[in-house]
């Protein structure tokens, strides 16, 4: 069963930065999409970005489009999302996960990390 390890989140004040990272416990092939997802209490799972593990490709929500970057390290096998003038509607647990396809839906990730809390004071 794969395992996905997310890390970087905390308490920033808004328009401050985080980076998010993820680790899954297997390898990553080119032919998979990860992505990043986030959840607010009483909120649905949303997406956030997504990038094609071999051609780099990156796909964001509008919400995030410009200030937050997806982003890859295939040697080190490691998911990163770069989040710059946070704002307090960015407050979530943000998830990483793995699927076979670019979707925005949850639904068509197969494997998720446990996820990481971000908190943006106002």
């Amino acid at each position: 069963q794969l395992e996905l390890v997310e890390s970087g989140g905390g308490l920033v004040q808004a328009g401050g930065s985080l980076r998010l990272s993820c680790v899954p416990s297997g390898r990553t092939y080119s032919s998979h999409v990860m992505a990043w997802f986030r959840q607010a209490p009483g909120k649905e799972r949303e997406f956030v970005a997504a990038i094609r593990w071999g051609t780099g490709a990156t796909y964001y929500a509008d919400s995030v489009k410009g200030r937050f970057t997806i982003s890859r390290d295939k040697a080190d096998n490691t998911l990163y999302l770069q989040m710059a003038t946070l704002e307090p509607e960015d407050a979530a647990r943000y998830y990483c996960a793995r699927g076979n396809s670019y979707d925005r839906s949850p639904t068509s990730y197969i494997y998720w990390g446990q996820g990481t809390q971000v908190t943006v004071s106002s």
